[in-house]
């Protein structure tokens, strides 16, 4: 995310289109090297330095034995993967900066890879900033589509975008936090007027929450589409009930390294059953 989940009880409804089960199939082998592609959850920011990356403790290629990432689960079952790990993800991406990370990940001959990217489509400075669903969806399909077409072999796995309103409950009666999100200007199209009861400000929270939920919904449709090497995480981490002590205390947005573990764990457990 710029300057950023098991049922979560809101006050808003929130609604999710029916995805086509995926296909069955048998688990493929675990594989023998991994390219993660998203934004700066992915890359560990703040995760263990001031407003800086941090891809060892990645929740996906990290190399920090107490995040037990993706990587170091399936090194656990598979020594061939040992030391082929690609972070490809890039702080500041959106969903249209995946085609290119996926071409990255193509070159590099990647046999699993990881997505975690749409916070920041849904994090604009304001409401109207956020990425269509129609536009999302398209620009997903067309990065699918060059993993699909350069890495057919490869399995890839999905993982659903957080709730960004959940972040405002557990941070909104926090001083601190409401200082960061002011003065760094984060996330206001969720986060701006965070102690507000207006109703502009209840619904504004309720459409930017329902445009996640829509992201996602595309998320699983699209990884049905893609066939039998995708595995979606089934909104794990978006129902996730993640708390402030997961969150860093530097920007009150991105996981910190508990919250980068307890990433790991949940997304694993939803994946491929390596």
């Amino acid at each position: 995310m710029r300057s950023t989940r098991f049922l979560v009880v809101l006050a808003a409804a929130v609604t999710f289109a029916v995805a086509a089960p995926a296909a069955a199939f048998a688990a493929p082998p675990a594989p023998n090297s991994i390219a993660s592609l998203g934004d700066s959850i992915t890359r560990g920011f703040n995760a263990c330095g001031w407003y800086s990356d941090c891809t060892r403790r990645s929740w996906s290629t990290g190399i920090d034995g107490y995040i037990e990432s993706h990587y170091d689960r399936i090194n656990a079952v598979n020594d061939g993967i040992d030391g082929n790990t690609f972070n490809d993800a890039k702080t500041g991406a959106t969903m249209a900066d995946l085609n290119g990370q996926a071409g990255t990940a193509v070159s590099q001959g990647a046999g699993y890879v990881t997505i975690l990217m749409g916070a920041n489509d849904a994090c604009a400075s304001s409401e109207a900033g956020m990425t269509s669903v129609a536009t999302y969806r398209a620009q997903l399909d067309t990065a699918l589509a060059r993993i699909k077409t350069g890495l057919p072999n490869s399995s890839v796995f999905i993982a659903s975008v957080p709730d960004l309103k959940r972040l405002w409950q557990i941070g909104k009666d926090n001083s601190n936090a409401r200082n960061v999100w002011s003065v760094g200007n984060v996330c206001q199209s969720m986060l701006a007027n965070p102690t507000s009861t207006a109703a502009a400000d209840v619904a504004r929270r309720d459409r930017v929450r329902q445009r996640v939920a829509d992201y996602n919904t595309q998320l699983a449709q699209a990884c049905a589409a893609y066939g039998s090497r995708c595995k979606f995480d089934g909104n794990v981490v978006f129902n996730y009930p993640f708390q402030l002590s997961q969150v860093s205390g530097w920007d009150y947005f991105h996981p910190n390294n508990e919250g980068q573990r307890v990433l790991a764990e949940v997304t694993y457990a939803a994946g491929f059953g390596w």
